[in-house]
């Protein structure tokens, strides 16, 4: 006997996001296209909420060994591991 299966419909959809737990999600990035990649802080600081990646600099093997991170608002520029950004706890990507 066959059963066909059914797609579950949006409110079920709606609720299995909501049952994730958010410290699994995780934002993917290729380092290629991180230059002038924008980001929003998910806990700003000094109302400094969007930022801009400035500077990305890549040794011989093809590894970010350096990346540049700007505030909007204040143009403060400080560096940054750019694996901190894959947290979606702490960085969103693009502005929001």
């Amino acid at each position: 006997m066959l059963r066909r299966l059914q797609a579950p419909s949006q409110k079920a959809r709606a609720s299995l996001l909501h049952e994730l737990n958010q410290d699994d999600l995780l934002n993917t990035i290729n380092p290629r296209k991180l230059l002038h990649s924008k980001w929003t802080a998910v806990h700003p600081v000094n109302k400094e909420k969007h930022f801009l990646v400035t500077e990305v600099e890549f040794d011989e093997d093809g590894s970010v060994c350096h990346c540049l991170l700007e505030a909007v608002i204040s143009s403060r520029s400080e560096p940054i591991d750019w694996t901190v950004l894959t947290d979606a706890n702490v960085w969103h990507q693009g502005w929001t």
